[in-house]
């Protein structure tokens, strides 16, 4: 009977144990998933940390870069307005000194007339003439005249265009044309588009919009290199504007090989382009995505495979805090 009770004290000595043990087990095993997640938050807190800094590195150097852009923008177009200058002026001069000599060549001609048929000189000088081709030189050197000042006027409007582009209030809220804004960016980046494009333009009629310009400038020109880039060959960029009471908004559509729905899913995210290696940062879009959200405003994307990309940004006509310029920084 003693023996009996000792087993049985034994056995229930062991069941406690084994409970304890197991009980010790269990607590262990929830620590140590406890600790597991807890560990997982901190990695993907540090990746999300990492992603932020390289982020806002990159960001910093994007606009760094800009900057630079636009100080270089700012000295090509001073030193370019001073030879375009005195070009300008120097055919201004030669027109006039062209059309006088062309007066004198008139009176000239008048007074051989005045001369007998059969005189030498006359001989002479249809001989003059027709040598220099003085009919041909009267109708091309004008034409020539034309063509040159043309082509100083739109030197002219590239550096007004560069100057806009680069101005030196850059980092200040202002009231801005939005229109002229776009103007100014195609021209600066029109390099890029003018080989594969037909730019097509449907301006609306816009009211001032208070922002930053450089940086709405700086969204244009990377949206319109997207576009171009979109293209494979040849194809058309089609730039809309227009504003309701409370919005204004710029449209860029390009006829190339559009997006599927899985791509324009991540296209505002840091780093993800569809480029190749060494051609794209995957920071354009991302930017200029943060760049309207500060502008409280939006910017919107609809594609299709082989359907070609249309990004409207809109942006308020009367933003709270739009004063503060750090409210864009």
């Amino acid at each position: 009977m003693n023996n009996a009770n000792g087993i049985d004290a034994l056995t229930t000595g062991n069941a406690e144990i084994d409970e304890r043990l197991q009980r010790m087990m269990r607590e262990h095993e929830a620590r140590i998933a406890e600790l597991a997640r807890e560990l997982e938050r901190e990695r993907a807190l540090t990746a999300e940390l990492v992603a932020r800094v390289e982020r806002t590195q990159s960001q910093l150097l994007q606009s760094e870069k800009m900057a630079a852009i636009g100080q270089l923008a700012a000295g090509v177009a001073h030193e370019i307005n001073n030879p375009v200058g005195f070009v300008s002026s120097n055919l201004g001069s030669l027109a006039s000194y062209v059309e006088r000599l062309f007066g004198l060549l008139a009176a000239y001609e008048q007074l051989e007339q005045e001369l007998p048929p059969d005189h030498a000189a006359r001989a002479q000088i249809a001989k003059a003439r027709d040598a220099a081709e003085i009919d041909y030189l009267r109708e091309d050197i004008p034409d020539l005249l034309r063509e040159s000042a043309d082509g100083v006027a739109r030197v002219r409007h590239i550096v007004n265009d560069l100057k806009d582009f680069s101005r030196a209030d850059e980092g200040e809220w202002q009231e801005a044309d939005l229109n002229r804004g776009l103007e100014s960016t195609l021209n600066v980046v029109w390099n890029e588009i003018k080989y594969k494009a037909e730019v097509v333009r449907e301006f609306g009629e816009l009211p001032k919009v208070r922002c930053i310009p450089a940086q709405i400038n700086q969204v244009f020109m990377n949206l319109l290199v997207n576009a171009a880039q979109a293209i494979d060959t040849s194809g058309t960029i089609t730039l809309r504007s227009g504003a309701s009471d409370e919005e204004a908004w710029i449209e860029i559509k390009d006829t190339g090989k559009g997006m599927p729905p899985d791509v324009q899913a991540r296209i505002f995210e840091p780093f993800f382009t569809t480029k190749p290696v060494g051609k794209g940062t995957g920071l354009g879009l991302s930017i200029s995505a943060d760049i309207v959200k500060r502008h409280k405003g939006a910017l919107l994307v609809d594609s299709q495979p082989g359907g070609g990309t249309r990004f409207r940004i809109v942006l308020p006509l009367r933003t709270e805090g739009a004063g503060d310029q750090t409210a864009a920084k």
